[in-house]
């Protein structure tokens, strides 16, 4: 079934299949997605340096330098501070699904 989202896929296309294949409840499909969604990103938050999932992938925080940049179409500059910024790099059996 989830072939069928040639135009993509949502959240709550997701978890119908979740919650279909897992043999739960739409509700408690949505809340373990949320709840593992939110651990990843509160990890990462607090300065878990990565969230490795093995064959998936590893989600990790770099840090963006600061830098001036110029507004196209006008003389102001704007300052961007420095920041961090989510990362994800796929593994490898992820990487094999995406290529067939």
């Amino acid at each position: 079934m989830y072939y069928l989202f040639a135009q993509g896929m949502t959240k709550k296309d997701l978890v119908e299949i979740v919650a279909r294949k897992a043999h739960m409840t739409s509700k408690a499909a949505e809340e373990a997605i949320d709840v593992f969604l939110d651990e990843i990103g509160r990890s990462l938050g607090k300065g878990v340096k990565r969230v490795v999932l093995s064959g998936f992938g590893v989600f990790r925080v770099t840090w963006m330098q600061g830098k001036t940049v110029k507004i196209p179409n006008s003389e102001k500059t704007v300052s961007i501070k420095r920041h961090r910024l989510p990362r994800f790099t796929p593994g490898s059996r992820f990487k094999k699904q995406v290529q067939r």
